[in-house]
């Protein structure tokens, strides 16, 4: 089958060869220190599982979403709604996304902001810095060790926390070793698309007494969230349910728990 993964990465890797390195990195060490919102903390504090909810205009297998979502409009619903902390997807050819909706959203938000990518290269964590995000997502999938390693430090290094998502058993070893601020399960099979939550509930054997994991995509009913609830996940990635969604705020309402 063909690999959607391999596809989007290698396009990635085309798109960064065009940007001005030295200028964004200078820009981004400017606000090193500037120290953000915390999805960790606001995912301990939390009474209910942590909503993370995402603002997504198409995917690869759905394709267009909303494409015209309003990502103001949509933000603060999501925050008066009660999440937790917000996901924005930046990668342009497939998820129609932009540096462009994270800077718009870090404008009106005051929850934490989930950058949403394929990292693979420390210019990314320069322009999320810059935009205003404050969470980097690392795919250990297309990453090795020594390059999460050294994507991991460099976030930390510009005082942004570390999403590791994981797929199978073997990458949530990997995980633990590296250590990063937030481990995340992603239920959908990033080779054929297909999603279940069954991915989260075979792997949280493993991680139930340790560290803070989230569940990411395919939550759609309650009757998900308690599965989940079950299993000692303390946080879920939530995106085509709410984008797609006629009441945003009745969503929330069922899926809050």
């Amino acid at each position: 089958m063909h690999n959607i993964l391999e596809e989007i990465v290698e396009k990635k890797k085309e798109d960064l060869k065009n940007l001005n390195r030295e200028e964004i990195h200078n820009k981004a060490m400017e606000l090193k220190n500037n120290r953000g919102q915390s999805l960790k903390n606001a995912l301990i504090k939390s009474q209910t599982i942590g909503i993370i909810s995402e603002i997504k205009r198409a995917s690869p297998s759905k394709g267009d979403l909303n494409i015209n979502l309003d990502v103001e409009e949509m933000a603060k619903i999501y925050e008066n709604a009660g999440a937790k902390a917000v996901s924005v997807l930046t990668e342009e050819r497939y998820f129609k996304g932009s540096y462009k909706d994270l800077e718009k959203a870090r404008k009106c938000l005051t929850v934490p902001i989930l950058n949403k990518d394929f990292f693979i290269d420390k210019i990314q964590i320069d322009l999320c810095k810059i935009y205003g995000g404050d969470v980097i997502l690392l795919i250990l999938k297309v990453l090795s060790d020594v390059e999460a390693k050294e994507l991991l430090d460099y976030a930390h290094f510009m005082n942004l926390e570390v999403l590791m998502e994981v797929h199978d058993e073997e990458e949530l070893l990997r995980a633990k070793e590296l250590n990063p601020d937030i481990i995340g399960i992603n239920n959908r099979n990033l080779e054929t698309f297909e999603v279940s939550i069954d991915a989260t509930i075979a792997l949280s054997k493993y991680i139930k007494e340790e560290g803070l994991v989230i569940s990411e995509s395919g939550i759609k009913t309650r009757e998900d969230v308690k599965r989940l609830k079950e299993h000692g996940v303390k946080g879920m990635l939530v995106g085509e349910s709410f984008v797609t969604s006629g009441n945003v705020a009745e969503t929330f309402r069922e899926l809050t728990l």
